[in-house]
C-alpha cells in the first residue's frame, strides 16, 4: 500500500540553487530526495508547494512524496534531520489524504521580505535581508501597495523567464510593519508569478525613497510592461512563510 508523506520544511536557501532539482548545482529538492530515498530504501520524488529561486529561504515550505515503506512519521523525521546539514531541517511529518498534493492542493501562500534598514550593514542578518541605509517612508510604501490588492493582471512584475499560463494572481495582503531595524513586507495571494514579489519590494523601494508616486503601481498595473517597474530585490531577503490549504 501506498503512503502519502508530508513534510514541512525549513531551510536556509544561502548555499543553494534553489529548491528544483538540478543535476550539476546542490538544491534543497535533490539533498531532501537522498536522503529520503536512503531512509526508505526507495527511490522518491518530492513534489513542493512551489520553487523557490537561488539564495530565497523557507520557514514552512510543503513537500510530499509516496512511498510502500513502513516507517513512523516520527522516526522519518528524527533520522532525516539526523542526517540533514544544518541549513536545512524537517520540521512537522504526516500522513496525508491519498489525493493530496502539495502544490496543486494549496489555495495561497505567504511571503515575507526583510529589508535592514539603518545607517550601517549587520554580520548577521546579510544572509537574510537587503540592507538599505536610505531613510525609506514606509506610510508612502503601504499606501502603495494598497494598489496591488485584489484580482490582477501582474505583468509589469512578472519576470521574462516566468512559465505561468496567465498572469493575473488574486492577492489578499500586502503589507510593510517595522521591527526594530527591520522593515517586513508581508503579502498573501491566491498563488505568485517568477519574481513578482522581488520585483514588487524593488519598485516599493523606489516610492520610499521618494523616487515614484504612490499611485504610479496603479498605472504600473495598468500598463503591463515590466520594463516601467522597478529594480529585482535580491533574493536573500526573501522568504516562504506560509502555504494555505
Amino acid at each position: 500500500m501506498m503512503r502519502n508523506i508530508k513534510l514541512t520544511i525549513e531551510y536556509d536557501g544561502t548555499n543553494y540553487h534553489g529548491w528544483q532539482y538540478q543535476p550539476n548545482a546542490r538544491t534543497i529538492q535533490g539533498v531532501m530526495e537522498e536522503l529520503v530515498g536512503r531512509i526508505v530504501n526507495e527511490k522518491v520524488t518530492l513534489a513542493a508547494s512551489g520553487r523557490t529561486d537561488a539564495g530565497v529561504h523557507a520557514l514552512n515550505q510543503v513537500a510530499n512524496f509516496r512511498t510502500s515503506r513502513v516507517i513512523s512519521c516520527e522516526s522519518l523525521q528524527r533520522g532525516l534531520n539526523a542526517l540533514l546539514p544544518q541549513d536545512i531541517a524537517v520540521k512537522d511529518v504526516s500522513e496525508a489524504d491519498d489525493d493530496f498534493h502539495s502544490r496543486f492542493s494549496a489555495t495561497g501562500k505567504v511571503y515575507i521580505y526583510q529589508i535592514l534598514n539603518r545607517p550601517h550593514p549587520s554580520a548577521l542578518l546579510n544572509r537574510f535581508s537587503w540592507f538599505i541605509r536610505y531613510p525609506l517612508n514606509v506610510e508612502m510604501m503601504n499606501e502603495a501597495a494598497t494598489h496591488i490588492i485584489g484580482k490582477h493582471d501582474f505583468s509589469s512584475f512578472r519576470a521574462s523567464s516566468c512559465g505561468a499560463p496567465h498572469p493575473v494572481k488574486d492577492v489578499k495582503a500586502a503589507q510593510f510593519r517595522r521591527e526594530g531595524d527591520l522593515l517586513v513586507f508581508e503579502i498573501e495571494a491566491t498563488g505568485f508569478l517568477h519574481h513578482m514579489v522581488r520585483n514588487i519590494v524593488g519598485t516599493l523601494i523606489d516610492v520610499g525613497m521618494g523616487r515614484r508616486a504612490t499611485g504610479s503601481f496603479k498605472e504600473l498595473l495598468d500598463l503591463k510592461d515590466r520594463r516601467l517597474a522597478g529594480v529585482t530585490a535580491p533574493p536573500h531577503g526573501l522568504f516562504l512563510k506560509d502555504v494555505k490549504y
